[in-house]
């Protein structure tokens, strides 16, 4: 696990901001606590943190040179295939000075060039600068589960781990408006665009060269999915398990890799159970760990933790946290965060991240199965609605009804009403319009009334829809789920997912890793029809039923609840001070110039209404960008 940063300069004002290398691995030390290095020349710096996960002793700091010294790598990640990779180099007569993959990704990159990405197995951000050449190349890892942000002006380029090591560059630090609508919908920012102007995001599968003052931009890896060839997948269904099988415990036993600790996030939930299972196999004794709520037993699953835990002898520990615990550490996590980014779930994250770090440095998780097998209630709601019967004619037939009664996610009446009304609605609406309905907090059109009028003109309508429509390319009129979960995949995975477990994770330095997500995993959930993920009665039907002889019955079909933090209740308490006399206060809207007063009033009357309904998310991903805004631009 580490954090990586640098600067390529295209002339002598660019190499002036080279000495910033320093700054820039300094904000991100958390990620890498363990060493620092540095490599600077004429043109370029490289910086590196380190925190020790694979025994690196024997010459695995980086940055890290070839013996010639032409080259030379940062790299954030883990190959988990390095060792092959490694036989297969030393068969062909190359040696080696080091243990670590970090010295194979080198030495390949040195033999075969840009192609040899295609035989990583891991997750990885890295930049190898090529001396003689003059060159810097840089990729990222298929799924995009370690980050890398990019900026390019006429001076230099710079790629960092994280926007704060960017900032320590003096980067321009110009919003992004549309960047800020659209996260004002989704309480996240879709890469590969940033909240400012100039950054963007790598994308994941892609690597970007430089060379003679040009920079391309390339993909290296797509998901390979074929609607046609997923309808005629040739095995059956008790192959498909099968095969399921096999592939999930050869990437749980690659990331059993460690010479440190190493345990399993473990919530009660069918996907870190099936990982549990998995890697019981390969130790004698796999540490594992769970959160409770004592004062939210609706979203309390550690008795389903427990059963897991017990039936594979793990050492298991349960973090019972109050609604105290959760609020002490609130302003942890606004402060690590570095980029507006509000997914309240990130909290509990955050607090098992840090509860885990204790006792372990590796932790695997469950994290993809959902978006990879249909595991939302929204994915159960899309595919209703394709079906559509009487019973779904229903449902929209009582719209007038959803739209009066209350509606909540912390109660289960609300929650069910909340979703009818959600389902009425995505019944009158195309595939590609009722996903985004499904993605977002906030429609279109109450996230533009926000803006002050002249603020919203500046936001311009055109680039809006072209990135809107970017991230709904996959979704067709006559196309099936597969397609929803290749856009979750694109969108969901890569900007909400997988950017709070990297960023709650490093925040307490510990390295997650996440076996569903290995490319070979992915690459068979997209070859299966949308038949063996989802049926009327069964979310994530195949993870389900390949694993139900490994795990307790009572997990079998159980209901999915996720997690709310209580926000609700703390906005009309705790916070409550935060909401009214600060961050959306009439002054300091007023003095900030990006909102209308009157809207964000309405929000807030709304709060306090007896009838709230959602609004806590909407002013939770307000709260986040009002505090990112006082501590980076004010």
């Amino acid at each position: 696990m580490c954090g990586i940063s640098g600067i390529y300069a295209f002339n002598d004002a660019g190499r002036h901001f080279i000495g910033n290398l320093k700054a820039s691995t300094d904000a991100i030390e958390k990620r890498g606590p363990d060493s620092q290095g540095h490599f600077v020349s004429s043109c370029v710096g490289l910086g590196h943190r380190r925190l020790s996960i694979i025994d690196t002793s024997e010459g695995g700091n980086q940055p890290m040179h070839d013996e010639t010294g032409r080259y030379t790598i940062v790299f954030n990640g883990e190959i988990f295939n390095y060792r092959e990779l490694k036989a297969k180099l030393v068969a062909k007569g190359h040696t080696f000075q080091s243990q670590t993959d970090t010295e194979v990704l080198l030495k390949l990159y040195i033999t075969e060039g840009k192609s040899f990405l295609k035989k990583l197995n891991g997750f990885f951000a890295f930049a190898i600068y090529d001396k003689q050449d003059d060159s810097l190349f840089v990729a990222r890892d298929r799924m995009g589960i370690k980050p890398l942000l990019v900026y390019k002006d006429a001076d230099k380029f710079i790629f960092a781990s994280e926007m704060k090591a960017m900032m320590a560059f003096n980067i321009p630090k110009k919003l992004d408006l549309v960047s800020l609508y659209n996260y004002l919908q989704l309480n996240y920012i879709p890469g590969p665009a940033s909240i400012f102007k100039g950054v963007k995001k790598l994308r994941p599968g892609y690597y970007l060269h430089i060379r003679n003052g040009k920079v391309m931009t390339k993909a290296w890896y797509k998901i390979p999915y074929d609607k046609k060839k997923a309808k005629n997948n040739p095995l059956n269904y008790d192959q498909q398990q099968k095969e399921l099988v096999r592939l999930m415990d050869e990437s749980v036993e690659r990331r059993m890799i460690a010479d440190v600790p190493l345990g399993a996030f473990l919530s009660g939930g069918i996907d870190s159970s099936v990982i549990v299972a998995l890697a019981s196999k390969y130790t004698n004794k796999l540490n594992t760990f769970s959160i409770g709520y004592k004062d939210e037993p609706f979203f309390d699953e550690t008795k389903y933790a427990n059963l897991v835990a017990d039936k594979y002898k793990t050492n298991h520990t349960v973090f019972s946290l109050t609604n105290n615990d959760l609020y002490d550490h609130i302003f942890d996590l606004l402060n690590y965060t570095d980029e507006p980014f509000a997914d309240s779930s990130a909290l509990a994250v955050y607090i098992l991240s840090k509860r885990t770090r204790e006792k372990v440095t590796v932790a695997l998780s469950g994290d993809g199965a959902d978006e990879l097998f249909a595991g939302y209630n929204k994915h159960m709601g899309d595919y209703r609605v394709r079906h559509a019967g009487w019973k779904e004619e229903a449902v929209l037939a009582l719209s007038p009804l959803w739209d009066v009664l209350p509606k909540s996610r912390n109660s289960t009446m609300g929650n069910r009403v909340r979703q009818f009304q959600r389902f009425a609605t995505g019944m009158t609406l195309s595939n590609k319009e009722r996903y985004w309905q499904l993605a977002t907090f906030t429609n279109e059109k109450d996230a533009r009334k926000l803006f002050k009028k002249q603020v919203a003109r500046v936001i311009g309508k055109k680039l809006f829809q072209k990135r809107k429509k970017k991230i709904l390319d996959n979704i067709h009129q006559d196309g099936d789920l597969n397609e929803v979960l290749l856009t979750d995949m694109q969108l969901v995975l890569q900007n909400d997912m997988l950017t709070k477990v990297d960023l709650m994770s490093m925040a307490n330095s510990l390295e997650v890793r996440t076996p569903f997500l290995d490319y070979k995993v992915v690459d068979f959930a997209f070859s299966l029809p949308e038949s063996s993920k989802i049926d009327g009665g069964m979310k994530k039907k195949i993870v389900q039923d390949a694993f139900r002889h490994l795990l307790p019955e009572e997990l079998y079909k159980r209901p999915k609840h996720g997690f709310e933090v209580p926000l609700l209740k703390w906005f009309r308490n705790e916070l409550k001070p935060l909401i009214t006399d600060d961050l959306l206060s009439d002054q300091f809207i007023e003095a900030q110039g990006l909102f209308e007063v009157d809207e964000i009033r309405k929000l807030k009357t709304k709060l306090f209404s007896s009838n709230p309904e959602d609004i806590h998310a909407r002013i939770w991903g307000l709260i986040v960008f009002q505090y990112w805004w006082k501590k980076w631009m004010a």
